[in-house]
């Protein structure tokens, strides 16, 4: 319906896992499977799990699965809300399966999320990874600093020029420059840098380094649909007098034990379901969430309530993202395209269809009060209606800088920008095709496995 729409990242230590819902998801092995499929040797679910093991440290899954002692906690909330374990029941009382390990051998059902948190506070990749190597000697940290471009001698990355604190300077790199800026940073880098779509540089003035028409295509997310109920319940979070007294008297327990009400991520339970029998595996994931949340929480409501969201996990649909102007300082143009492919459309009615009997199930009762923009939506015109002034981003946007051997591709399977020397992107962005589920962990893999190539050990 041309709206316009927040696409909020991390500009922060730690990148978006610093700001996420912190749910660890891996998403299914048929994702990895397909990868490798496409032109990307190296990068199936065997050969991909080893790289989620040596990152994680559970702290109650083990076995062929899991990992114990990585630099990433991963751990189930301190303290389940009540709440989300009626949505659980509530599913199972219509007809799904619970399920406790997302990550394991299979995916399919619905069960609390495990989270990447330690001791009842986030553990980010900066938290994870960063903070233990601050000390090092052959480390430097730069806060407050923009890139502005890649410098290249010839084919060759040598360096990045940054502004910091309004002065411009250039880190020189002996070895290899790698660009972590997440699906919308590294693609407007390397386009502010002349690597791109030739036509698109030279409208803008920026000398042509290495065409590469990739760059920034290929956008696509998970395109999300929420509903939302009021509650009167003083289980649920919202901005409500009772609230607000029920969350002070929650301070002194996080302060003293690190549990309650502080220690969720909001996103507390949520399942991976199929919306056919035809589909092969689950096509669409919940994330039911203890408040009521509309348009990226800037729109108060002032109740408590819940909300559960509905997205698409292998979407058709694909966008871009270009730039405005050659100024590094100003915002790219993305346009994530959702739903201009009809095939989303339709799956995502479906994934309303599935949804709504489990919101309006027994076990969610005691909690349920007036139904919001959802209400009365029952048709498939009207649930079309809907999705077009609705539908939004869950924050996994990747494939930007896409993986793969074939002349559209950015990065090659060892994530070197194809055509240049010295240069790796590193982050969601090379993803060929998203994962079936929150993209956090993943893109931690994609950098435990970058590190044994940049390092020349073998995969």
């Amino acid at each position: 319906a041309g709206r316009q729409i927040m696409a909020p990242r991390g500009k922060v230590l730690g990148g978006s896992s610093s700001i996420n819902a912190m749910v660890y998801i891996r998403g299914h092995r048929r994702d990895y499977d397909r990868w490798a499929e496409l032109g990307n040797p190296g990068w199936s679910y065997a050969e991909v799990l080893p790289y989620f093991r040596r990152s994680e440290d559970n702290q109650r899954l083990a076995g062929d699965y899991h990992g114990k002692g990585g630099p990433l906690t991963v751990s189930d909330l301190r303290t389940g809300n009540p709440v989300a374990e009626a949505f659980v029941k509530a599913a199972e009382q219509c007809g799904h399966r619970r399920i406790d390990d997302f990550n394991g051998a299979e995916q399919e059902g619905v069960g609390p999320y495990q989270v990447t948190q330690r001791d009842g506070l986030r553990c980010s990749a900066a938290k994870a990874y960063l903070d233990p190597a601050a000390g090092r000697a052959n480390l430097s940290i730069a806060t407050e600093c923009h890139a502005t471009r890649v410098v290249f001698e010839g084919r060759r990355a040598v360096g990045v020029e940054i502004l910091q604190g309004g002065v411009r300077r250039t880190i020189r790199a002996r070895r290899e420059v790698i660009l972590s800026g997440g699906a919308f940073g590294s693609p407007q880098l390397l386009l502010l840098s002349g690597v791109g779509p030739a036509t698109d540089l030279q409208r803008l003035g920026i000398p042509v380094v290495h065409a590469l028409a990739g760059v920034g295509r290929n956008l696509h997310d998970h395109p999300d649909v929420i509903f939302g109920w009021t509650s009167s319940s003083d289980e649920l979070i919202g901005v409500t007098p009772r609230g607000a007294l029920r969350l002070l008297r929650e301070i002194p327990r996080f302060r003293n034990e690190r549990k309650g009400m502080f220690t969720s991520n909001f996103a507390e339970a949520g399942g991976f379901l199929r919306t056919s029998s035809d589909e092969p595996i689950p096509d669409v994931q919940l994330h039911f969430v203890i408040s009521i949340v509309t348009d990226h929480a800037r729109k108060i409501t002032f109740s408590r309530g819940f909300s559960c969201h509905v997205c698409v996990l292998r979407p058709a649909s694909r966008g871009s993202l270009t730039l405005a102007s050659a100024d590094p300082l100003a915002d790219p143009l993305i346009d994530p395209a959702f739903l201009s492919d009809p095939l989303d459309v339709e799956r995502l009615i479906r994934g309303y269809r599935l949804t709504r009997p489990i919101l309006e199930s027994p076990a969610l009762a005691p909690y349920r009060g007036r139904e919001l923009w959802t209400a009365g939506v029952s048709t498939d015109e009207q649930i079309r209606a809907l999705l077009r002034e609705r539908v939004d981003t869950i924050y996994h946007p990747v494939g930007t800088c896409r993986m793969g051997d074939d002349d559209d591709a950015v990065v090659d399977p060892t994530l070197r920008v194809r055509g240049l020397e010295g240069l790796r992107v590193v982050d969601a962005s090379i993803m060929p095709e998203v994962v079936g589920g929150n993209t956090n962990a993943p893109t931690i893999m994609i950098a435990e496995k970058a590190s044994d190539m940049i390092r020349g050990v073998a995969a």
